[in-house]
């Protein structure tokens, strides 16, 4: 006797509440599964974009608005800072290496952004063709950024002032391709990176935009020689020693006009703000589950009712009571195994109309149909729950008295 083939018979024979049941479940498991998707992603893109980058130096202002511009670049920059103030923290003795970055223009709302090779060693790129700027006005583009605004190694695009997209251009000078980075994962996907010259020309006085200068050598490391007063936005850094972390940013916050923020300390606390949401909403979809678990209890004890006679047969022509304890407790793992199934697929659906058109952003680098180990434990889950609903219409089956059922 087939106990897998009648349990799924006597499911497909009442159909309404058999896919009542399954959708209730499944929109409980779609919701976790949404969660655990945007969060394994999430922090797992801020962490790889973070890493080499201990300090941020910039502007007074938010901390968090600090590094969410500078270090992910998903929000404004609180300012600019002096040039020669961030020489200065830079000669520090606890300082082991600083990267400078100057924002304020986008193309296509892919930000530009002015810093020097360094940056490209630090997230450890790859071109896919063409190489680093060496000029002013030329620009590497991000794997995304090339793809989405169809250009290559060659082509020419006028800057447009502002981060996000509606926003003027600049009628000076064009910028010029001269590499393309291979996808890395990382946040330079989405970004057109040039030097720190480029970004002053752009917004310096007319005469900086005479032709002569821009054939003129960039600085490829550290900071471009210059007597003028010029600002940049941000400054990265990386410590010499540990003790840098617990001294650097107290003096620099307190001894001078910047602020110093670090990566880890505010990407923590934002993960802990976010915490307490998806802590609630974890909460609602379990609270769904154990509404689905009690409607298969249900659905399974009033269908034992009915089928009490049946059982008896079955009992008569050779099933014995264990297996009618199986069938029903089949019947329990069938519906919530699908139900599984169908909110997996529903949470990855999801998931893919929400990021659709987040071209930036923090939920750009997200994919939604990317199958992790945790949605296993789902399945696990979803069975677990099957299993406990049905032990008890099971026990009912099992203890079926043969004689007086056939008797009624």
């Amino acid at each position: 006797m087939n106990m897998v083939r009648l349990s799924w018979k006597y499911l497909v024979a009442k159909p309404m509440n058999t896919g009542l049941n399954i959708l209730l479940l499944a929109l409980g498991l779609a919701i976790i599964t949404v969660l655990i998707l945007i969060q394994d992603q999430f922090e797992n893109q801020m962490s790889r974009d973070a890493k080499g980058v201990d300090l941020v130096v910039g502007a007074k202002g938010s901390p968090l608005q600090l590094i969410l511009s500078s270090v992910y670049h998903i929000d404004f920059p609180t300012g600019n800072i002096d040039l020669k103030e961030a020489k200065g923290v830079s000669r520090n003795r606890l300082v082991k290496k600083t990267i400078p970055l100057s924002l304020g223009d986008n193309y296509g709302g892919y930000r530009i952004v002015g810093t020097n090779h360094d940056y490209l060693d630090l997230y450890e790129v790859s071109f896919a063709s063409g190489g680093a700027w060496e000029k002013p006005f030329e620009v590497v583009l991000g794997s995304a950024v090339a793809e989405k605004l169809n250009l290559k190694v060659g082509d020419t695009f006028m800057g447009s002032h502002g981060i996000g997209s509606s926003s003027h251009e600049h009628d000076h000078h064009d910028y010029r391709v001269t590499g393309v980075l291979a996808p890395s994962g990382k946040v330079v996907d989405k970004l057109i990176l040039t030097s720190l010259e480029s970004v002053w020309f752009t917004h310096g006085k007319e005469g900086e935009h005479d032709h002569d200068k821009m054939e003129n050598a960039v600085a490829k490391r550290g900071f471009p020689e210059t007597e003028e007063d010029r600002q940049i936005t941000t400054l990265l850094i990386q410590y010499r020693s540990p003790m840098a972390a617990v001294q650097l940013p107290r003096f620099i916050n307190s001894r001078s006009s910047l602020q110093a923020a670090s990566p880890t300390f505010e990407i923590s606390r934002l993960f802990e703000l976010l915490g307490v949401g998806i802590k609630l909403i974890k909460g609602l979809a379990f609270v769904i589950i154990f509404i689905a678990g009690l409607g298969i209890f249900i659905a399974l004890y009033n269908s034992l009712k009915e089928r009490r006679y049946d059982l008896a047969v079955m009992r008569t022509i050779g099933a014995s009571k264990g297996q009618l304890f199986v069938h029903i407790v089949l019947e329990g793992i069938i519906l919530t195994s699908l139900g599984a199934i169908v909110g997996i697929l529903m949470g990855h659906l999801f998931l893919s109309f929400l990021v659709m058109g987040q071209e930036q952003g923090a939920l750009s680098n997200i994919s939604a149909w990317i199958f992790l180990k945790a949605e296993v434990w789902i399945l696990v889950y979803a069975i677990t729950v099957g299993v406990f609903a049905s032990l008890i219409p099971a026990l009912g089956a099992y203890k079926t008295d043969i004689a007086k059922q056939l008797t009624k």
